[in-house]
Order: structure tokens, then sequence, then C-alpha cells
């Protein structure tokens, strides 16, 4: 599947990180000085085609050290009499899985596991890896980095529907009637494999 990306959003995304990891490594003033030009022009084409500055794109960027590697953002789907939960962003008034970026430490399980519980109240268990995707290659809205996508199944196990600092409310919703969906977290047609998986689970996990 190729990328959903602009063409001009993937350039950019190369060439930061390429100037990413080229800082990481070059010890050559004068390398380094291309390097962090090579970022700024990253910079200054994301800011062309956005509504951010450049100025606030070099300091995301110079924020980022290290080997560029992808993020990773991990997603829960967990079912309940064939609806599946869903929470409400603060940020956009839309709907999506539960889930956010890994944190350090956490196994991939674990921060699924995590994120339901911060984001809904609910306690569950991760039983099954459902995919591991490609986020430039799923018809997500665009961002400035590369990410892969870790999505699990998890059995809800006890708790209470609850709100929290990023989302509104959780709710169960049929496959027929989903709400409007957030556009950068999760879509329609990922939603529809997760339901797939749940009334076949023996079928294999899903890549990229």
């Amino acid at each position: 599947m190729v990328s959903s990306d602009p063409q001009w959003l993937e350039w950019a995304k190369r060439l930061q990180a390429a100037a990413q990891s080229g800082l990481t490594y070059a010890r050559d003033p004068f390398d380094r000085e291309r390097y962090r030009s090579v970022q700024q022009v990253a910079a200054d084409v994301m800011a062309q085609h956005t509504d951010v500055d450049s100025g606030t794109l070099s300091g995301l960027f110079d924020a980022q050290t290290g080997h560029a590697t992808p993020k990773v953002d991990v997603r829960a789907a967990v079912f309940r009499a064939d609806k599946i939960l869903l929470v409400k962003e603060r940020d956009d008034g839309c709907w999506s899985l539960p889930g956010g970026w890994a944190d350090v430490y956490d196994t991939p399980s674990e921060a699924a596991v995590r994120e339901v519980f911060e984001e809904t109240g609910y306690r569950t268990r991760a039983v099954k890896l459902l995919a591991v995707l490609d986020r430039d290659k799923q018809g997500h809205t665009p961002m400035p980095f590369h990410a892969y996508k870790l999505c699990f199944r998890c059995e809800l196990i006890g708790g209470n529907p609850e709100s929290s600092l990023e989302t509104e409310e959780s709710r169960f919703f049929p496959l027929e009637a989903l709400p409007p969906l957030s556009p950068g977290r999760v879509t329609m047609r990922q939603i529809e494999r997760f339901f797939e998986h749940y009334r076949h689970s023996e079928l294999p996990s899903d890549f990229d």
C-alpha cells in the first residue's frame, strides 16, 4: 500500500529523519551545520503547506534526538455484546479507540491496557495482537513524524466508565452506528477489520 501522505510531506519527513540521524553521528562542525540546514529546509517545507510556523517546527525537530526511528502509537479494541469501545477526544470532539503514544518501560500490551484504564476507567487484559500498521499508509490525517500503530484486542474484566484529561466520555457502539471518528487516530477501515477479528478469532494478525 502506498503512502497516504502528500508528496511534499513525505519528502519533508525524510529530510527531517536524515538530518536527525546525521546530527546524532556527525562530529565535524561543518557536517553538523549542513545537517541543521537540511533540518531547517524540512521545517520550511512543512510551514509552507500548513498553518504552523517554521520556528515552531524547528523547535519540534530540535527536541528529537538520537537515531530517527518511528514513533509507536498503541490502540486497544475492546468489545462487549458485538459493540466496540470508543472514547470521545477532547481536542477534536471526535471518537477513537482508546490509546496513545507508548511509554518507555511499558511492554506494548501493557501500554494498551494502561491506556484503556486511563481513558475509560475500564480494566482489561490484552489477548491478541490484531495489527502492526504503518500510519502513513492508513489514510490518517498527516503528521510530522513517521509512526507505527500497534493494535491489540483487549478483554473487558472490570471497572466503571470515567472521563479523563484527554477524553470526555467512553461508550460502546455497534459497527452500524459509529460516531464521527478522529481521523488522526483511527479509520473506519481499521474498525471494520477489528470487528472481523472479533467475529473470527482465528484470523492472523495484520501487518503493514
